[in-house]
């Protein structure tokens, strides 16, 4: 389970940098980083939309396995 300062932080970083939020949260080989580059680099505010999209509502953890490790993981 992810607690509320880790959210706040990446909900931060995703603000200023939204493919690194989504990287930081699902790693940097993922459908989820991918598509959010495209959209930060078609538009800032639609990468933006997204990567909050992908932090908040996605969960990570059903899709964690060893090939999709993220950079850290909370257990």
């Amino acid at each position: 389970m992810v607690n509320r300062c880790e959210i706040f932080c990446e909900i931060l970083i995703a603000i200023l940098l939204p493919p690194l939020g989504v990287c930081l949260r699902h790693g940097c080989c993922t459908v989820e980083f991918w598509l959010c580059v495209l959209l930060t680099i078609l538009g800032y505010v639609p990468g933006i939309i997204y990567a909050l999209y992908a932090i908040v509502f996605v969960d990570r953890d059903q899709y964690f396995d060893e090939y999709r490790r993220p950079l850290y993981y909370s257990a």
